[in-house]
């Protein structure tokens, strides 16, 4: 009878030890272990990174425009503080911010912006190596055009453009007079140019809410702890001036057909992709080839018709894979490269590899191993599973073309080809076939270029040399002018 009243007494102490812990816990809330801020003309990314899930209020308010966010169950720590020095003169939409203990276990930031926003805030589960994760997206009011951004690239290059004789629309290098014309983008790209400055932007609203919201924050400002300074908002710039034709519009005979190649370099902000042995991040190889690619796109010509590169990110921040065919079909690119580095894990494996779509399943189990790898990058680099990106996911599953494809297959053995011309390892000698989302645009022959092994030390050390790259760039553009020698593109007038 004395060793069982004496073994409960012992499990009543246990499980009292045990309450307690659990009080202890709960009131610990969650602690927050890294801030990350991507600045990106397309949208600004503010990620919160802590050991539990965060809840979170947030209120915009126009005049000066400001967002406000109160994150719940959290004390402002070290952290938390570092977001104020994080935020960059050149942001696109913050112009500065404060953060503070605005109630117990109730930490407030409020972000002062360049212009209206509709924020976009979710939370992310742990994956990789990210723990909880609260992310805001600070998207313009206005989308950014992909068109009209390629089209303000082109305005940028204008002042280089020859001078005498009849001057071309936007710097449009003049064409053979035999190749098409009547490819209205230049005459877009004259108008852009006569266009006014912006207006002043409608009162913020709330995302998934229309109404303008009321400039008022009903809870008093939280004492200040850290700011960064707010910079005076610069006067919108105006476009540069263009030449203007003679003749006053643009006309079929000064605007070419513009041969469009949509660059995408894989990964980037919240997503690093593969990381080689001494550190190196596919995300930043990739994003460096890319622009050495654009360079001799941008100089070169098919036909007489001038080309022009299109990128669909073209600094460090994460781009869903949806969004990234979005893009390519919003220009109406007349080819769409995908360039990505490898990782496997074994060091021993090298060698670079050309991939294009498959509808009946991959190719090889590698092929499928590696586009199950790739077609995850949207978790890593955090997609709004709510939002647009995930609807324009769906809508693109079942469009791709045989047609599509077969082209494909043709422009990767054209690259692969010249890769393997420039001393490159090939890990398979021809173009493999697996089920990339990144590659289902239903029109646009699209290819997927592993450039090499970053987990291998040697490509590691290969990939990120200068002369390397060039090499890579030079051989990547070879195999693009070889597809079109073969493949003349054909005349077509976008739709604007």
């Amino acid at each position: 009878m004395k060793a069982v009243g004496l073994k409960r007494r012992v499990l009543l102490q246990g499980g009292s030890i045990a309450l307690m812990l659990g009080v202890h816990q709960i009131a610990r809330g969650a602690t927050i272990l890294a801030v990350r801020v991507w600045p990106a003309a397309d949208y600004t990314r503010v990620t919160i990174e802590s050991d539990a899930r965060l809840n979170s209020q947030q209120l915009v308010v126009g005049s000066p425009p400001r967002l406000a966010v109160d994150i719940e169950g959290i004390d402002l720590n070290p952290e938390l503080r570092e977001l104020v020095g994080k935020i960059k003169p050149g942001d696109p939409y913050i112009n500065g911010l404060r953060v503070g203990q605005n109630a117990p276990k109730v930490v407030r930031i409020v972000f002062d912006l360049k212009q209206a926003v509709v924020p976009q805030v979710f939370s992310l589960a742990p994956v990789a190596a990210y723990k909880h994760r609260l992310v805001l997206d600070l998207y313009p009011e206005q989308a950014v055009d992909p068109m009209e951004a390629l089209i303000a690239e082109r305005l940028r290059d204008a002042p280089r453009a020859p001078q005498g004789g009849n001057p071309p629309v936007a710097g449009i290098v003049p064409s053979n007079p035999t190749a098409p014309a009547g490819d209205p983008l230049g005459d877009l790209m004259a108008q852009q140019a006569m266009r006014p400055g912006p207006q002043t932007p409608p009162p913020a609203v709330v995302a998934g809410n229309d109404r303008p919201q009321a400039p008022v924050i009903s809870a008093p400002p939280p004492p200040v702890v850290g700011t960064a300074p707010v910079r005076p908002l610069a006067p919108p710039a105006s476009p540069p001036p263009v030449a203007a034709p003679r003749g006053g519009t643009a006309t079929a005979s000064r605007t070419d057909r513009i041969i469009i190649v949509a660059l995408d370099p894989g990964h980037g902000g919240e997503d690093p992709g593969a990381i080689g042995p001494s550190g190196t991040r596919e995300k930043d190889i990739v994003l460096q080839v890319a622009h050495r690619l654009r360079e001799r796109i941008n100089a070169g010509s098919v036909n007489g018709s001038p080309m022009r590169a299109f990128l669909t990110r073209d600094a460090d921040f994460f781009v869903p894979l949806g969004v990234r065919v979005q893009k390519a079909r919003r220009v109406q690119a007349d080819l769409f490269v995908s360039i990505h580095a490898d990782a496997f894990t074994t060091p021993a494996a090298r060698g670079a590899s050309v991939f294009a779509l498959s509808q009946s399943g991959a190719s090889s189990s590698a092929a499928r191993w590696m586009a199950n790898k790739e077609n995850e990058a949207d978790k890593v680099g955090g997609v709004n599973v709510g939002g647009h990106e995930a609807q324009v996911q769906r809508a693109l599953l079942d469009m791709s073309t045989t047609a599509q494809i077969n082209d494909s297959l043709k422009l990767g053995g054209a690259m692969l080809g010249e890769i393997k011309n420039i001393g490159a390892r090939l890990h398979k000698g021809q173009v493999e076939q697996a089920g990339f989302a990144v590659l289902k645009a239903p029109d646009i022959p699209s290819v997927l270029v592993e450039t090499a092994f970053i987990s291998n030390p040697e490509e590691e050390a290969n990939l990120r040399r200068v002369d390397y790259q060039e090499s890579l760039a030079d051989a990547l553009m070879r195999g693009i002018q070889r597809y079109f020698a073969q493949n003349p593109p054909l005349a077509r007038s976008r739709q604007l």
